[in-house]
């Protein structure tokens, strides 16, 4: 396997990296109202506990979670490959063999809904697992995606059409999750969070719709 041939990352690695990612998070969380250190923290230990469960390494897994984000440090609205000079100078400050490092970054950019796939390795699977838990939870639609059109500078029209066209397909295709602890647990969440934002596409449509939010945004 590709892991058993590159190496890990050791607990002090780790540790480093989760030290410099939180005071970045902790310097830019004005411009990081959904992808903050609350989002990175949680799909850390989602993804770790997914790792454990399919058989991947736990501590590269994790601590590709604690880097997948740093995209958005460097542009708005931008894709995790964009923050690969951010995360790989962080990974070799932090002791992260260079092989190692860029087996992680390939693991963040494999994962990223818009391009995953099916047959994506057991690695990039626990951490998309744990990302997408993120975004299925049924409080993020209800506490943080105005966050979410705040960081990124878009429209409800265009998050929606972002979220039904990058998911759907998956979802219906059977690798929304790809553990079955995950499908098993949350399939519902999921379900129910495709067809609100489903339905927030169709309720755009609606002239009347759109006079009522003009309304509200403009008070």
């Amino acid at each position: 396997m590709l892991g058993q041939k590159l190496g890990s990352v050791s607990d002090l690695a780790v540790e480093q990296v989760e030290r410099r990612v939180k005071r970045l998070c902790q310097r830019f969380a004005a411009n990081l109202p959904f992808h903050g250190w609350h989002h990175v923290h949680f799909v850390r230990t989602k993804a770790g506990a997914f790792a454990q469960a399919n058989g991947s390494d736990a501590a590269v897994v994790e601590t590709a979670a604690l880097v997948h984000d740093l995209n958005y440090i460097v542009r708005r609205n931008s894709d995790a490959a964009e923050g690969r000079d951010v995360r790989m100078r962080i990974l070799a400050k932090s002791g992260v063999d260079e092989p190692v490092a860029e087996w992680i970054d390939a693991i963040v950019v494999e994962a990223e809904m818009r391009t995953r796939h099916r047959d994506i390795s057991i690695e990039a699977q626990a951490l998309s697992d744990a990302d997408t838990l993120f975004k299925a939870l049924p409080v993020t639609p209800v506490m943080l995606a105005h966050r979410y059109l705040s960081e990124n500078g878009i429209t409800l029209g265009q998050l929606a059409n972002k979220i039904v066209g990058e998911q759907r397909g998956k979802h219906d295709e059977g690798f929304y999750f790809y553990s079955d602890e995950a499908k098993a647990m949350y399939s519902r969440w999921a379900t129910a969070n495709l067809e609100l934002w489903q339905c927030v596409v169709e309720a755009l449509d609606d002239p009347s719709v759109g006079e009522l939010l003009d309304a509200v945004e403009s008070r």
